[in-house]
């Protein structure tokens, strides 16, 4: 259970709940809906109250925000934790682990990761993942704790990431922006294409960071977070990720696809603070102090 206690200004006096839970706080539809449905979660000056009825300057109202865990727990993974508070947390995930269960992965997860942290830690939550990242992507997976931080943070996440990516016929520029629609390739489940007749608008920027005789270190931002985005990207230049072998990328030194979420920024859903936060990966910084791209 998540409390949210908040005193009315004077500019609010006469209005709605609803309207001012909406304009002030961010809470959405769906959320009010539920605050509808449980009535007892909404507290006017202790007393409960509908999101219909106004409101005054001066009252203090407090919402509750209730979880059931769906999730089934899986206390042998392991995954590190960055950053936690009462409305978010950020794991740096491993390769090899997808983000949402499935039928081929019910239990190895980080959302089953979730859910035996938070029986560990005494917390009752929904896995309610913010950004995603494909299995064999490693780095930083922002999830929110409540309804409201989840729906205050979508699509206002900026991520940065590292890609190592082979260096084709011709080298990388050193700075670069691919604007290249993404669609499914020929209604493949998986497989992602450019295409300029059917696909969405995707942007993303790339710097390179070090260059080697195989492959070249570039640093990412994504302007969109469609699926597979880098991978395609990238394949697209004729630079596929190394270890990718969906995209065409080289195999020999690498069996997953070398890319990695190494920064999150966002607006602290409740504090409206930035929060800055980095993953330092071994592989990459080994990689440019031995010189081996």
């Amino acid at each position: 259970m998540r409390t949210f206690d908040y005193i009315i200004p004077p500019e609010y006096d006469g209005v709605r709940l609803e309207q001012y839970l909406r304009s002030v706080h961010g809470y959405s539809g769906r959320i009010l809906i539920r605050l509808k449905k449980s009535p007892d979660y909404v507290q006017l000056n202790g007393v409960h109250a509908r999101v219909v009825d106004p409101i005054h300057s001066g009252d203090r109202l407090r919402i509750l925000l209730e979880d059931i865990p769906r999730t089934p727990p899986n206390p042998d993974l392991a995954v590190p934790v960055v950053y936690e508070d009462e409305d978010v947390i950020v794991f740096d995930k491993p390769a090899h682990m997808p983000v949402h269960p499935s039928r081929n992965h019910a239990m190895d997860t980080l959302g089953n990761f979730f859910s035996a942290y938070c029986q560990r830690t005494g917390q009752n939550l929904v896995f309610r993942p913010v950004t995603r990242l494909d299995a064999d992507t490693t780095g930083l997976c922002l999830i929110a704790k409540n309804m409201l931080s989840a729906s205050k943070l979508a699509g206002r996440v900026e991520k940065e990431y590292l890609a190592l990516v082979g260096n084709g016929s011709e080298p990388l520029t050193d700075t670069g922006t691919v604007d290249a629609p993404i669609a499914r390739e020929n209604g493949d489940g998986i497989r992602r294409c450019v295409d300029y007749e059917n696909g969405r608008r995707a942007v993303t920027h790339y710097q390179v960071q070090g260059r080697g005789p195989k492959y070249t270190l570039v640093r990412v931002l994504t302007e969109t977070g469609r699926t597979h985005q880098i991978r395609v990207h990238f394949a697209y230049l004729g630079h596929p990720l190394a270890g990718d072998e969906m995209y065409g990328g080289d195999r020999s030194d690498y069996k997953v696809h070398m890319l990695h979420c190494r920064m999150l920024h966002f607006i602290h859903p409740v504090t409206g603070k930035d929060v800055y936060l980095y993953s330092k990966s071994e592989i990459y910084t080994n990689i440019m102090n031995n010189n081996s791209i």
